[in-house]
């Protein structure tokens, strides 16, 4: 898909099976409806290829993995209706990830806030840079993390959620979501972060894949309802947006950012 200034979402197959999905966007690699789009689209195109055995899920530079909802974007919300539908937005990739065949790493480079996290946890494995700090900021906006609730508390339990979810405006370091299950490995530095995921996707794609395709089966047992929690998690997301709460927050900060 092409490079623009709107970002973009780009798929590539290696001639071993290797699939590496990577989305950008020039506002810290934040997410409007239309990436969330191409992205969960990418992620249903490689699970559904035979000649696909494993997937990278990136993001472009090096300092942001993914800032989460486009706050501009939020802020066009005009109605519960408009605001349900940009929110399934994150509920549509968090399920292609689930529902997909293959195996998918996720390289965090960077930060990872909000739905950033979520797309973090929603990968089967995932490796990071020392540098990749999590936030979930929604509560300070006036919303919460309900559509990607399910995916992270997966993966660093109820304790670990509530501390992000409470602390909205604290970033744990890369060592705290190692330690809580979300970061599977930290690396010093971007080199040498590449170089691990390298060397594990070649390794997998080397694995029998329907052996893989089993294990991806266990991974994701007893969430088979999530294609109706995360709608209506995106339901109340996409009401909570429209508060006179809500509005401000986000007016205040991207006066503050610009």
């Amino acid at each position: 898909m092409p490079d623009t200034d709107n970002g973009h979402v780009s798929f590539n197959k290696s001639a071993n099976g290797i699939a590496t999905i990577s989305f950008y966007h020039p506002a810290q690699n934040s997410l409007p409806a239309n990436l969330l789009n191409d992205l969960a689209e990418c992620i249903n195109q490689a699970g559904n290829d035979p000649e696909v055995r494993v997937i990278i899920l990136k993001s472009g530079g090096d300092r942001t993995f993914c800032a989460g909802a486009s706050f501009d974007e939020l802020l066009q919300i005009k109605d519960k209706e408009a605001g349900a539908l940009f929110f399934s937005g994150f509920a549509k990739v968090i399920n292609a990830c689930r529902k997909s065949s293959k195996i998918i790493v996720a390289r965090v480079q960077g930060k990872a806030v909000g739905g950033g996290v979520g797309l973090a946890a929603a990968a089967d494995y995932c490796l990071a840079s020392g540098f990749a700090s999590i936030k979930l900021s929604e509560l300070a906006i006036g919303i919460g993390p309900f559509v990607i609730s399910p995916a992270v508390t997966r993966k660093v339990g109820l304790s670990g959620f509530s501390q992000l979810t409470i602390r909205a405006s604290d970033f744990q370091s890369a060592q705290w979501a190692r330690d809580h299950g979300l970061y599977h490995e930290v690396y010093e530095d971007i080199p040498s972060l590449d170089s691990a995921v390298d060397e594990l996707t070649k390794k997998l794609a080397s694995y029998n894949p329907d052996a893989l395709a089993e294990l991806k089966k266990i991974l994701w047992e007893g969430t088979e309802n999530w294609d109706e929690l995360l709608t209506q998690r995106a339901a109340i997301s996409g009401e909570l947006v429209l508060s006179d709460f809500t509005q401000q927050a986000l007016q205040r900060f991207l006066s503050g950012n610009r």
